[in-house]
């Protein structure tokens, strides 16, 4: 029973290791992200295998994923930057193409989010990023919805001005 457990466990889950993968990249300093998919899996097969699998597995895996983020961060307990580094594309040529440069705006925006309080942080990640309704955040993050949908639009605003910010100091 226990391996027929794992083999259903692996092709339910399996498929959204993307979506937690990426999840984690955002929540956690790029050194701890394959730990925190690694321990994401592991409770979850826990779960799992304690007969409790859920009804949709995608926003279930970003709830434990989420909570194990945090966890990590909380014992860290300081603030972990985001590591600038240079674009590789960029130095090998002085024609910059559009991949480069929608590169270096991917760049911008995931480093401006880590500016952000965790509670906007979390929830853009969620919805603008990954995709999941303001319900279905609400669900993961345990907040109302209309808590979710303020942090968002907050986030947003403060996100752009972040980023408006970054751009007036190039051009200065």
């Amino acid at each position: 029973m226990r391996k027929r457990s794992h083999d259903e466990f692996l092709d339910a889950t399996l498929p959204a290791l993307d979506l937690v993968y990426n999840l984690a990249r955002r929540l956690v300093n790029p050194d701890d992200v394959e730990d925190v998919v690694q321990e994401t899996y592991t409770r979850a097969f826990e779960a799992w295998s304690a007969g409790r699998p859920p009804r949709k597995v995608e926003p279930w895996l970003a709830t434990i994923c989420l909570n194990t983020g945090r966890s990590l961060l909380r014992r860290a307990s300081t603030r972990r930057e985001v590591p600038s580094e240079p674009d590789p594309t960029l130095a090998a040529s002085d024609d910059v193409s559009d991949d480069a440069i929608a590169n270096m705006r991917k760049r911008a925006v995931h480093a401006s989010l880590w500016e952000l309080p965790e509670e906007q942080r979390i929830a853009i990640t969620l919805m603008d990023l990954d995709g999941f309704t303001a319900s279905q955040v609400a669900k993961i993050t345990g907040s109302p919805r209309g808590t979710v949908l303020a942090r968002v639009h907050r986030g947003r605003k403060k996100l752009a001005r972040i980023l408006e910010k970054e751009v007036s100091d190039v051009e200065t």
